[in-house]
């Protein structure tokens, strides 16, 4: 009976040092692999992420409302968004429709911007156009900040009216005061004549 005491006290031994060695130094080890290897994953999502476009869309639409009842459409025929700022989509050829309280509407086209759907802000590049029938602009930068209530335009700007033309480097328009402010990035004066 002893011998078989012995042997049942061996193999519970045994067993009790294999599981002291995977508990204690086989399984940590382990998990650090893993982890390093999640490391390295995240890395390279990273870098993926900073490289390539997460979603694009072809023939976009966008509709909302600002200052509870104007309304807006945004349109693209390409755009993307980025994973690490999905409020912010990236446009080429992008078109902006406002529909304002005095039944004015003015359309803003340029070759590429963005549009942040969180804020309604749009941001326009490169040939930009904005015209509400009356008055057009030109110029390669439009800002259009909802929050703010207010449009920047500026390098090479060139507005036309009916009554006269005004070329500036920036125009700043508030589209609650319907005021605008002219400025040149330099210290050159500007002339302008207003009419009302």
């Amino acid at each position: 009976m002893k011998k078989k005491q012995q042997k049942v006290q061996l193999v519970l031994f045994v067993t009790g040092l294999f599981l002291f060695i995977a508990t204690y130094l086989y399984y940590p080890s382990i998990d650090r692999i893993k982890s390093s290897n999640k490391v390295i994953e995240k890395d390279d999502e990273k870098k993926i992420v900073k490289s390539d476009q997460d979603t694009s869309f072809e023939n976009i639409e966008y509709q909302g409302v600002y200052n509870l009842n104007n309304t807006f459409t945004v349109k693209s025929k390409k755009a993307y968004i980025l994973n690490e700022n999905p409020d912010l989509i990236y446009m080429t050829d992008m078109h902006v429709i406002l529909y304002l309280d005095e039944g004015r509407i003015v359309n803003i086209t340029s070759n590429k911007g963005k549009y942040n759907k969180f804020t309604y802000d749009c941001i326009f590049e490169q040939n930009v156009k904005a015209t509400d029938g009356d008055t057009k602009i030109f110029a390669e930068n439009l800002d259009l900040l909802a929050a703010e209530d207010s449009i920047t335009i500026y390098n090479k700007v060139t507005l036309l009216h009916n009554d006269g033309r005004l070329k500036a480097d920036k125009i700043k328009y508030n589209l609650e005061t319907k005021n605008f402010r002219v400025s040149m990035f330099n210290d050159k004066k500007i002339k302008m004549k207003i009419i009302r």
